[in-house]
């Protein structure tokens, strides 16, 4: 490969990664959704309960943190 061929392939690659993370930041959320559904189900649940939100909370703040900082 010569070297334009070589940046063409890195500008594609670096494109890639910040999909990635979007597809990795929603399976977390649909993770923490589902669990928390499933604790919901449950009933109440003080310790678990106030963890998960805290959990949730800390994630979304994340994407939302990711998301406009690629804006």
């Amino acid at each position: 490969m010569n070297a334009s061929e070589t940046l063409a392939v890195d500008a594609f690659l670096s494109l890639l990664v910040p999909l990635w993370q979007v597809v990795i930041g929603l399976l977390v959320l649909v993770t923490v959704v589902v669990s928390a559904h499933r604790l919901l189900m449950r009933g109440p649940s003080r310790m678990g309960g106030a963890l998960l939100i805290v959990g949730g909370a800390v994630v979304g703040l994340a994407v939302v943190g990711f998301l406009v900082q690629n804006l």
